[in-house]
């Protein structure tokens, strides 16, 4: 009966990775959606990364501090909470019909999903014996990718098919009226999505504040500032904070234009590109379990150096070919991404001892470069008018991972 007790915390801490995953790559193909529902331009519509990983960065320490003050069971409920209020606030968004009201929708959406984060991942880790810490976090991960390619598909049957097919030169010659009841009932599509998912998000906040979770309050709470000394002096720390921001960017701008890209290069409408992004999902989660295998023979330095060396080579070809192998290679680079971010994490978290929760946070803000390098992605591909040249930005972040990989390869020493 205790070891049945102790697997219902496990189970509902880890269905947060499913549901992160999920509001992460809903969020992914609303850069089409409004693409076309508002006639922006692909930096306009970059502003809803800025506005997701903007909050992540923002709210990431102030979670590690809340943690360190409470309990991690007590920032996953605070986490869960902002992820239904900003899930909610879709409602009046799509009533308001404002850009920036969705944005700030999405803030406090993606607010909730940093204290969720910097929460979850080290709590799962105490839910249960060490010695199968590392088993549970692994299993825990593995749902993220999953939640990942359900929140593409819901995305797809929910929101893109319900896009109007006239495109920007047609709705710039219609009625005022007649846009607006169409734009009108797109944003009704994008608001029943998000407003359903706080739906489940609110049945899943109740069940986590009613099981009892074991307790988890941090006796340690050492000087903060002392901590930020001793982070800021350890090379390695910052390196992989710095690796970090350039994954995360370019993981997001990959991702974010996936879409835009197949449909200029197959001719396809946002519906049938979107297909191609699932596709990349699937990669992507294969190949983690493919790597995570491989980790036992290779070491994670030489596969994390590899990969992203292979990334900026096919977002070359992404770049300079186009069509079916231009596609095609963009499927393929997030088969290479899969091992990144943990294996940056961990890298980065080697040795840190007391300072991993403060250490922690500071990766979580990395994530701030999805915000800031898809923003640029999306200024050169207005700016040039050619979204193909515009992988040369996730070109240029893969080989700064790289440049990580080749330092953690050649220094024995993690802390230098």
């Amino acid at each position: 009966m205790a070891k049945r007790y102790a697997m219902i915390p496990v189970i509902l801490i880890t269905s947060l990775f499913f549901l992160w995953g999920l509001a992460n790559n809903m969020t992914d193909t609303l850069l089409a959606a409004f693409k076309k529902i508002m006639s922006m331009t692909d930096a306009q519509t970059s502003l809803i990364q800025m506005a997701f990983y903007g909050a992540y960065f923002v709210l990431a320490l102030p979670a590690a501090l809340y943690i360190r003050r409470f309990s991690y069971k007590s920032g996953i409920l605070l986490g869960l909470g902002l992820f239904i209020l900003g899930a909610m606030l879709f409602y009046p968004a799509s009533q308001t019909m404002v850009y920036g009201h969705f944005l700030a929708a999405l803030f406090v959406l993606a607010g909730g999903l940093s204290i969720l984060e910097t929460s979850a991942n080290p709590f799962i880790l105490s839910l249960g014996p060490p010695e199968t810490a590392t088993r549970r976090l692994n299993l825990a991960q593995s749902f993220n990718p999953i939640g990942s390619i359900t929140g593409v598909i819901l995305s797809k049957y929910v929101i893109l098919s319900a896009l109007h097919q006239a495109g920007d030169e047609e709705r710039i010659r219609m009625d005022h009226s007649a846009l607006e009841q169409i734009q009108r009932a797109e944003l009704s599509a994008v608001m029943q999505a998000y407003v359903g998912l706080a739906m489940l998000l609110i049945v899943v906040w109740l069940l986590i504040k009613m099981v009892r979770m074991p307790q988890d309050i941090d006796t340690d709470r050492g000087n903060v500032w002392a901590a930020f000394g001793r982070l800021s002096r350890n090379r390695n720390y910052v390196y992989g904070v710095i690796a970090q921001f350039f994954y995360v960017g370019a993981q997001i701008g990959v991702w974010s234009f996936t879409i835009r890209y197949v449909m200029q290069e197959l001719q396809v409408n946002e519906e049938s590109a979107s297909n191609y992004y699932i596709l990349s999902l699937v990669f992507f989660m294969l190949s983690r379990f493919i790597t995570t295998g491989l980790m036992k023979f290779v070491k994670p330095t030489r596969l994390l150096l590899a990969l992203a060396l292979a990334a900026v080579v096919l977002c070359l070809v992404v770049s300079l070919t186009g069509g079916q192998t231009g596609v095609y290679a963009l499927v393929a680079v997030s088969a290479c991404m899969s091992l990144m971010f943990p294996t940056i994490y961990g890298l980065a978290s080697e040795g840190l001892s007391d300072d991993r929760k403060i250490g922690g946070s500071g990766l979580i803000m990395a994530i701030l470069g999805g915000a800031v390098l898809t923003y640029l992605q999306g200024l050169v591909s207005d700016g040039l008018g050619n979204i193909n040249i515009s992988f040369l930005v996730p070109a240029l972040c893969f080989a700064a991972v790289a440049g990580y990989g080749w330092y953690r390869e050649n220094k024995k020493n993690s802390s230098i």
